[in-house]
């Protein structure tokens, strides 16, 4: 499994994740902070990358 953290996500948890053996990448770490969500998408798509994103507030009301 291959994950493609988005910037909403700690980069901390790379190194949680890595220690699990799991291959992880941050957004930032790959030149991407200001990427847009469609960039984001289009790099894990060519990755084989599952985009793991949190938005506060996302889906409440």
């Amino acid at each position: 499994m291959r994950l493609l953290l988005d910037q909403g996500l700690p980069r901390s948890a790379l190194v949680y994740l890595r220690q699990c053996q799991i291959e992880t990448s941050h957004v930032a770490e790959l030149g991407m902070s200001r990427a847009s969500d469609s960039q984001i998408l289009e790099r894990a798509r060519h990755e084989n990358a599952v985009v793991v994103t949190f938005h506060a507030g996302a889906g409440l009301s």
